[in-house]
């Protein structure tokens, strides 16, 4: 539409009628014909409808641009309400109103709050989805702390931001009791190496290095918790063949002692060794209690002591022998004693008997003889009265037979005295011989009786 000078606020400024005026002014003093007037002003309405056409066209992409924007504004909106997990955004009306523009700038800041908002919820997820990577690599023992876990953009919700954290729990709790078994099989892993005097260290090292510093973070996975029971079953076993194995020289030491009456001073040097001789495997505590020099240490005092068993033997055999043959002279039975050491030494060292078998016999042998012995004491009394009897009765004789008995010499009184009594004892000699027979024979019938048995 065209603009009159009516219409034109501003005098004096240029307008189309004003142009359009100076135009046919010009037209009249150059003398244009109305054809040509007519033919220009149609061409000069023309580039305006052009004119305004473009405009149009640019208004109307322009409108459809802004359009665009709103539309992928409201597509966004909608996605971070979606990912976020809110069904509403409080600030922002559920039908928006106004112009376009009003419409994209009341869209905006609420964009804005809620990219500041995801950007804070993907930090949230990525530090407990980290955590969570962490255990799960610590109880898979594949960790790498370099891999960054990947955060979903399209699931950020309070729900399964709750979901992860449930899972950090579950899995800190794992991790917790995973490390309460490690330091448990750590423990036991210590307590039986003292006991083995091993090294403890090395052992845990062996498992994993990161055992070896218990104030640091130690290894929880699968692979480390079921070698670290391999360990201790493996100590285990070989606290019980160790203690099996000093139990056996303690036994052997034992008998090696009682068999070569060796003094307590010298066995109180094995009361190390000795002191476990009843106990199970639980109750051996104490540090190096089965250490493998001790264990060496009793062997080669057990081997020792078997070196010097044979000649000591042979003292002991013979000592014993000879207590054999006092026994026996003390009550008069005749034997062979240099037969008897002979036999000893050939059965000693032909290693046919077993020493303490031997001194078993021997001993025997000595409570034989000392029932023997009991059994004639009453017999050799009769035969000493009897003996004594007939050495008076030989004084007797003597004394009679001298003719001076009866002079007044100096110790006559005594041998008158000697030859009453003399005459009293040779009086009982045939009752003496009587009792003498008769429990000679009843020892007789009970030795044979003996005998038979």
């Amino acid at each position: 539409m065209a603009v009159t000078d009516a219409q034109n606020p501003l005098l004096g400024e240029t307008t189309c009628g004003t142009l359009l005026q100076k135009l046919q002014e010009i037209w009249d003093e150059v003398g244009e014909s109305d054809e040509e007037r007519d033919k220009m002003l149609i061409q000069i309405e023309q580039e305006c409808l052009d004119v305004y056409k473009k405009k149009v066209e640019q208004a109307v992409k322009s409108r459809a641009q802004l359009l665009e924007a709103l539309s992928d504004a409201r597509t966004e909106l909608a996605c971070l309400l979606s990912a976020l997990g809110e069904k509403c955004f409080a600030e922002f009306p559920e039908k928006a109103s106004g112009t376009i523009k009003e419409q994209l700038e009341a869209i905006a800041p609420v964009l804005e709050q809620l990219w500041e908002q995801k950007t804070a919820r993907v930090k949230e997820f990525s530090d407990v989805q980290t955590q969570i990577q962490k255990i799960c690599g610590e109880i898979a023992g594949n960790l790498n702390i370099n891999d960054i876990p990947a955060v979903d953009d399209a699931d950020l919700s309070l729900q399964k931001l709750n979901e992860y954290h449930a899972q950090l729990q579950e899995l800190q709790k794992e991790k917790s009791d995973r490390l309460h078994n490690v330091l448990e099989f750590v423990s036991s892993v210590h307590d039986l190496c003292a006991v083995l005097g091993m090294d403890f260290f090395s052992s845990v090292t062996d498992v994993h290095p990161s055992l070896n510093d218990l104030t640091g973070m130690q290894s929880i996975s699968n692979d480390t918790l079921a070698r670290l029971a391999k360990t201790v079953l493996a100590l285990k076993e070989e606290k019980k063949q160790r203690l099996h194995k000093l139990q056996e020289l303690a036994n052997q030491l034992m008998d090696l002692w009682n068999l070569m009456d060796t003094p307590m001073e010298e066995r109180k040097l094995f009361d190390h060794v000795t002191c476990n001789m009843l106990a199970s495997v639980d109750e051996v505590t104490v540090p190096r209690a089965l250490a493998l020099d001790l264990i060496e240490q009793a062997e080669a005092e057990v081997e020792r002591l078997d070196q010097l068993k044979t000649s000591r033997m042979k003292e002991i055999a013979f000592k014993k022998q000879a207590e054999l043959e006092e026994i026996y002279a003390h009550v008069h039975v005749e034997i062979a004693p240099d037969v008897g050491r002979d036999k000893i030494m050939a059965l000693i060292d032909s290693g046919n008997v077993e020493p303490a078998e031997l001194l078993a016999d021997m001993d025997n042998q000595i409570s034989r003889a000392k029932e023997e012995a009991i059994s004639r004491k009453e017999i050799l009394d009769k035969v000493e009265k009897w003996m004594l009897a007939c050495e008076e009765e030989s004084w007797l004789e003597d004394y009679n037979r001298d003719e001076n008995r009866y002079s007044a010499s100096r110790g006559a009184h005594l041998n008158l005295k000697r030859a009453e009594r003399a005459r009293i004892l040779v009086n009982k000699i045939p009752a003496l011989v009587d009792t003498l027979v008769a429990k000679t024979r009843a020892w007789e019938r009970r030795s044979w009786h003996t005998v038979c048995i």
